[in-house]
């Protein structure tokens, strides 16, 4: 079953181009919003807290800090609507998905640079 998965995936899954990153980097992904009959680019930008999945059925999770309020937005990377990534900082952890963070706040929060 899963090479027929594989095969329609690669056939009829459009790949992007995006650069690599990893938890713990700053991101700031661009996505197409559509409201009524018009679209519009709008962006989010935040840290990575989670990789997971490989392939098409890749997932990545960003959570950035909106006021005093924690957002977190899973993206997966085949969305149509995703137009750009940008890799805005990155950043060093001993670990792969950093669910810790979301309990940080202040200068407990800080990413060390890569």
């Amino acid at each position: 079953m899963e090479p027929l998965i594989k095969y329609v995936q690669d056939k009829y899954i459009e790949k992007k181009d995006f650069p690599e990153f990893s938890s713990g980097d700053t991101l700031t992904v661009y996505y197409e919003i559509k409201e009524g009959g018009k679209t519009r680019t709008q962006f989010f930008k935040g840290t990575v807290i989670q990789v997971k999945g490989t392939g098409a059925t890749k997932t990545f999770t960003i959570r950035k800090m909106s006021g005093d309020v924690g957002v977190e937005r899973v993206f997966p990377i085949n969305m149509p609507a995703l137009q750009k990534i940008e890799v805005n900082r990155r950043g060093k952890v001993r670990r792969s998905r950093i669910y810790y963070f979301r309990n940080l706040k202040g200068k407990k929060a800080r990413i060390k640079d890569a």
